[in-house]
């Protein structure tokens, strides 16, 4: 096998990846928007408030898999920018300086509607991961018992919810082409 095939043979299981983990990332925001529902069903349906810490803890775990798998596919395609495609360019480069393999990788992120995208993209994430956590504490903290052990979830709960929120901000990619890496 040669350095170019195994090279193209790493691009083939990279882009192969990051479909799997694109579906993946899109099941879980379906999987929240149900759990969302489901425990606030099952919290209206009972009477019991104190259920609404399972909101947080739902939209957490699947909030951070949701986060895990953005990275990763935000990893792959700058690695195959930056990495892969430069060093197969450079074992196939004819002399004449003109070889830019994977284009579609730069050229979808220079569209200058994108950065809108992306923050608008990021609201929604919030939205759908952590406002209904801080919605159901809220609810819990007005409305519901005020047991030791109640407050204490709730306490680990709004921590659980804010550090969410910082890595679904450390990690949208708002920022314009000028100002990416």
């Amino acid at each position: 096998m040669t350095k170019s095939s195994a090279m193209l043979n790493e691009y083939d299981a990279l882009k192969a990846e990051e479909r799997q983990r694109i579906g993946v990332r899109g099941q879980l925001l379906y999987a929240t928007l149900t759990a969302v529902a489901g425990i606030s069903t099952v919290t209206a349906t009972v009477g019991q408030l104190e259920l609404l810490l399972l909101l947080p803890l739902a939209a957490t775990v699947l909030g951070w898999g949701y986060v895990t798998n953005d990275h990763k596919i935000t990893a792959i395609g700058r690695y195959v920018r930056g990495h892969l495609g430069p060093r197969l360019a450079g074992l196939v480069d004819d002399g004449s300086n003109d070889i830019d393999l994977f284009t579609w990788e730069k050229y979808h992120r220079e569209d200058p509607l994108r950065p809108s995208r992306k923050r608008l993209q990021l609201a929604v994430d919030l939205a759908a991961f952590c406002v209904p956590s801080l919605t159901a504490l809220t609810l819990l903290w007005l409305l519901g018992p005020h047991t030791p052990m109640v407050l204490l979830g709730s306490a680990a709960a709004l921590a659980a919810v804010v550090v969410l929120a910082a890595q679904i901000i450390r990690y949208a990619d708002v920022a314009g082409p000028a100002l990416r890496a």
